[in-house]
């Protein structure tokens, strides 16, 4: 993955790249395991916070790894997860991206992206001048990115923490198609 992302081996090479493994029950509900991964993302963006003003703290890099067989496929179960999170610390300049097993993908310049040999969701610091191309298909949060600040607020300032009701806040929000 290094060649598609800059920033990852000078993570890496200054221990500065974690993974949390959780390993998924097959008799899990769809809406537990949902509810565990966001809880899993919230955990990792509030330890990173902190640590971007330290020396290379942009370089901190969290992964919150799936394993295990479900009848949901593991990008359906991020799915909600991942797109609460980055509505709600988007504004705080941190990043999350998805990936799953299988998962096949080209960059910007076409070549192709290997597929991961897991499934994770990826939480980071936001590269403010790039990382709103990530999220063209959605431009009011490209646009809250590229000029987020983290001025240590509360990013639940008015939800609950419950994952049903942040869901159904996730639900409101515009989308261009279901995520």
């Amino acid at each position: 993955m290094a060649p598609h992302c800059p920033f990852l081996m000078p993570s890496v090479a200054r221990g500065l790249t974690g993974w949390t493994v959780y390993e998924i029950a097959e008799d899990a509900r769809a809406t537990d395991v949902e509810a565990e991964v966001f809880h899993a993302g919230v955990q990792a963006a509030e330890w990173i916070r902190p640590l971007r003003t330290r020396r290379h703290g942009t370089l901190v890099c969290e992964n919150i790894v799936l394993l295990g067989g479900h009848a949901t496929p593991h990008r359906a179960l991020m799915a909600w997860p991942h797109w609460a999170l980055k509505h709600l610390y988007g504004p705080v300049g941190l990043m999350f991206g998805k990936f799953w097993t299988g998962e096949e993908g080209a960059a910007q310049r076409g070549e192709r992206i290997p597929a991961p040999p897991v499934s994770f969701l990826a939480v980071r610091c936001a590269v403010r001048p790039v990382d709103p191309r990530f999220l063209a298909d959605t431009p009011d949060l490209a646009l809250s990115l590229s000029t987020a600040v983290d001025d240590g607020r509360e990013v639940f300032q008015g939800l609950p923490y419950e994952w049903k009701a942040v869901k159904k806040w996730a639900s409101s929000l515009v989308s261009p198609q279901p995520p």
